[in-house]
């Protein structure tokens, strides 16, 4: 494959953002000893979730186009 990525890889990506919706409800940011870690915002996974829907919908309908030749006759 050569640069093109893979329908399951995709949804890889998918699920990883879907996790992330769900960290993310369960709250913002949190601290540990000290060190503060805050999530990417809910408005950006969003955005992400929605790109990545979309790609696996256009890369699912990539095969099913169909090109139609249309010759103009005179009668």
């Amino acid at each position: 494959m050569t640069g093109e990525m893979s329908i399951e890889r995709a949804k890889t990506h998918l699920e990883a953002w879907y996790d992330a919706e769900l960290k993310v409800s369960t709250g913002q940011s949190y601290t540990i000893a000290g060190r503060t870690l805050t999530r990417v915002n809910l408005p950006e996974i969003r955005k992400q979730i929605e790109y990545w829907e979309n790609r696996i919908a256009r890369m699912k309908s990539r095969g099913r186009s169909r090109v139609r030749r249309i010759i103009p006759r005179d009668i």
